[in-house]
C-alpha cells in the first residue's frame, strides 16, 4: 500500500535514449522486434489500407477509407515502437521507411491542423459530434508517437504535425469554448508528454481542463446512449477528484489514472492525490488477477463487480496489463513506493 499521506517526490523517469541493454535476457527480445516485428507491424498497416487512408486523406491517391474510424492510432502505435528501437539502433532503412510514412501523415492534415482520415475520407460536416469516434484518441497516439521519434531522432516533422493538431484543439476545446470528454482517454497523457518535450504550459492545462470535463454530463455519443454501459464505461459519471472505484473498460480506466498522475507531476498541484490512492487501493485489492491482469468481462473488456475475477472466462487484455504498467510507473515517480 502507499499510504495517503506520502510527500509527493516529483521523480523523473529515465529516457529511453539514456538506456542501452545487452543482457542476455532482453537483448534478443529487442532483435527480434527490430528485424522481424516492427517490419510485420508495417506491411500490416499499408495491406490493411491504414497508410493509404492517409494518402487519399491528402489527395494523393483515390479510394474509400479502409477500416474503422480509429484506424489511424494503429500507425502511430508502430510508428512509436519503430522509434523506441531507432533509440538504440538507428537503422537507416526502418528509419526512412518512417520518414515517409510521415510524409504521408503531414500531408493529410487540414489547413487548420484537424488530422482524422476517417473524418476527412468518410464525414467532414460530422467532426466533433460524437465524443465516442476517437478523434482525441487518435490524436494522442499521433502525440505519443511524434515526441518518441523525435528524442530519437531529433527530427521535428511528426511534432510539427502534433504542435498543429494540438493548438487546433485548443481554439476549439477549453475553459468558455466547446465542452469534450473523450470517450476513450488518451489524449490526456499525451499533452503531459507534448508539454514536457516542448515546455509549452498550456498542453498540461489543455490536459487537466479534459479531465475536469468528466462527470458533468457533458458526454455525448454511442458510449452515454448504451443503457448497459452508460457514463461509467468511459469514466464519466463522478468528476475524477471524486473517483472511489474502478469502473468500465479497463484500458479507458488506466489511461484516465495515467494521465491524473501525470498532471499531479507536471503541476505539483495534489487535488487528485486521494483520488488516485483510492481508486489504486480499489483495482490492486479487489479487482487484480494475482498474475497482475485486469479487466475480467469480455462484454465490456474491463470490469463488473469486485472480486469478479473467473479463471476461464478471464478477458485481461494485453493493452489493460500495459496501461496498468504505465499508470504504476507514474504512481511510482509521484510517492516513490513499491
Amino acid at each position: 500500500m502507499i499510504p495517503t499521506e506520502a510527500p509527493l517526490m516529483n521523480w523523473q523517469g529515465v529516457p529511453f535514449t539514456k538506456v542501452t541493454i545487452n543482457d542476455r535476457f532482453w537483448r534478443p527480445r529487442l532483435e527480434v522486434l527490430s528485424k522481424v516485428t516492427i517490419k510485420a507491424c508495417l506491411v500490416q498497416c499499408e495491406k490493411t489500407g491504414r497508410i493509404s487512408n492517409f494518402a487519399k486523406a491528402a489527395g494523393l491517391m483515390d479510394g474509400a477509407f479502409e477500416g474503422i474510424y480509429f484506424n489511424d492510432s494503429d500507425v502511430y502505435k508502430v510508428l512509436e515502437g519503430a522509434a523506441y528501437l531507432l533509440m538504440s539502433n538507428r537503422d537507416p532503412e526502418l528509419e526512412a521507411e518512417i520518414d515517409g510514412i510521415i510524409e504521408l501523415i503531414a500531408a493529410a492534415q487540414e489547413p487548420d491542423g484537424y488530422l482524422c482520415t476517417y473524418y476527412t475520407l468518410v464525414a467532414p460536416d460530422s467532426k466533433w459530434t460524437d465524443m465516442e469516434k476517437h478523434e482525441m484518441y487518435n490524436g494522442g497516439h499521433l502525440i505519443e508517437a511524434a515526441v518518441a521519434y523525435f528524442e530519437a531522432t531529433g527530427k521535428r516533422k511528426l511534432l510539427d504535425v502534433a504542435c498543429r493538431m494540438v493548438d487546433h484543439y485548443d481554439r476549439l476545446f477549453g475553459p468558455g469554448k466547446r465542452h469534450w470528454v473523450e470517450g476513450h482517454e488518451e489524449i490526456e497523457l499525451a499533452l503531459v508528454k507534448l508539454y514536457r518535450v516542448t515546455q509549452e504550459e498550456r498542453y498540461w492545462r489543455l490536459a487537466l481542463w479534459l479531465l475536469e470535463e468528466r462527470g458533468h454530463g457533458h458526454g455525448k455519443g454511442e458510449i452515454w446512449d448504451k443503457e448497459e454501459w452508460g457514463p461509467a464505461y468511459c469514466q464519466d459519471d463522478v468528476p475524477v477528484r471524486d473517483i472511489e472505484k474502478v469502473t468500465g473498460h479497463a484500458v479507458r480506466a488506466m489511461y484516465l489514472y495515467t494521465a491524473m498522475a501525470d498532471v499531479v507531476h507536471a503541476s505539483g498541484d495534489p487535488t487528485y492525490v486521494d483520488a488516485l490512492h483510492r481508486v489504486w487501493a480499489h483495482t490492486v485489492e479487489r479487482n487484480m488477477y494475482v498474475t497482475g491482469g485486469i479487466g475480467p468481462s469480455q462484454h465490456n473488456e474491463g470490469f463488473t463487480h469486485d472480486y469478479d475475477l473467473p479463471n476461464e472466462s478471464a478477458y485481461c487484455e494485453t493493452c489493460a496489463a500495459i496501461a496498468m504498467a504505465f499508470w504504476n510507473h507514474r504512481m511510482y515517480l509521484l510517492f516513490g513506493g513499491a
